[in-house]
């Protein structure tokens, strides 16, 4: 498993969070709250007192100085630790069962089981995250990322998993879409960020379709995974060779193996290879 999708979950919530709050995402990363909304005042019950000005912004909830930095440590743990940061977080969830602060702290336990190839742990916090947060790009990503790497055909709800995964990386890719630019960021970091994000939620997609030996729609999702990753992953250049070779693309199945022979890791000798039978098939007179 990569542990580069945690630095891009990471950076998934930092985006959704600017985005969702409409302030810098580094607050984010300082403690602020990722749902923090406020409530308004009470209406005045005389008649004669002053209207609320309905333009004025709402105000701020009470906080609880003990619940704020049972939170700040839970995020300020990082993924250089995951077995602290889930007692943390399980700790904290226990605690204040009620706060806003919740479905954050789910969505940094998804990420600290994935460290940690808990699957069972990793569903059920991503499950609960969802329940919260429907739109949450960082869950769904990861999510539906996962399960086509995980897969095991011989699960009797292995066809049902892969349509869940479908669906996540889908809505994830929808959400993104939809998401407006927080003053907060550059045009470049925020290019840049969404690149990240669609780039894996297009690597899952692919390997969605691949499980279900859909190589055309695979192709297609892995080429845009590759295209707009800046660190490409080898897995899915690997992939796209094996779906183009099915379709008899050869030359372009020769060029995928090539790029996936460059990338360190445990395919570069399979694909170089396969990238050296695919251009002797490719030469072969028609």
């Amino acid at each position: 498993m990569r542990l580069r999708l945690i630095a891009i979950g990471l950076r998934i919530m930092l985006l959704t969070v600017a985005v969702n709050l409409g302030i810098a995402a580094v607050c984010f990363a300082q403690g602020a709250p990722p749902s923090l909304k406020g409530t308004p005042p009470p209406a005045s019950s005389s008649p004669n007192a002053p209207q609320a000005d309905q333009n004025a912004p709402p105000a701020a909830p009470k906080v609880d100085p003990a619940e704020e930095a049972a939170y700040k440590a839970f995020f300020d743990a990082g993924n250089g630790a995951p077995d602290n940061r889930i007692q943390l977080g399980n700790d904290f969830l226990q605690k204040y069962p009620t706060s806003r602060y919740n479905e954050s702290v789910y969505a940094g336990l998804v990420q600290a089981y994935y460290q940690k190839q808990d699957w069972k742990n990793f569903y059920a916090d991503g499950d609960k995250a969802l329940a919260l947060y429907p739109d949450d790009v960082t869950v769904l990503t990861i999510i539906g990322w996962v399960i086509p790497h995980v897969f095991n055909p011989e699960d009797p709800d292995a066809s049902k998993n892969l349509d869940k995964a479908e669906r996540y990386e889908k809505h994830a890719i929808e959400v993104i879409g939809a998401m407006p630019k927080p003053a907060s960021l550059s045009d470049d970091q925020f290019a840049q960020s969404k690149a990240a994000v669609l780039s894996e939620a297009h690597s899952g997609l692919g390997l969605v379709y691949f499980r279900r030996q859909q190589s055309a729609e695979s192709v297609s999702e892995l080429q845009q995974a590759t295209q707009a990753a800046q660190s490409p992953d080898q897995t899915d250049f690997y992939v796209l060779g094996l779906d183009l070779q099915k379709l008899n693309r050869w030359p372009e199945a020769a060029e995928a193996f090539n790029h996936c022979s460059q990338i360190m890791g445990g395919l570069q000798d399979r694909c170089k290879q396969n990238a050296d039978a695919a251009r002797k098939q490719a030469a072969q007179p028609k």
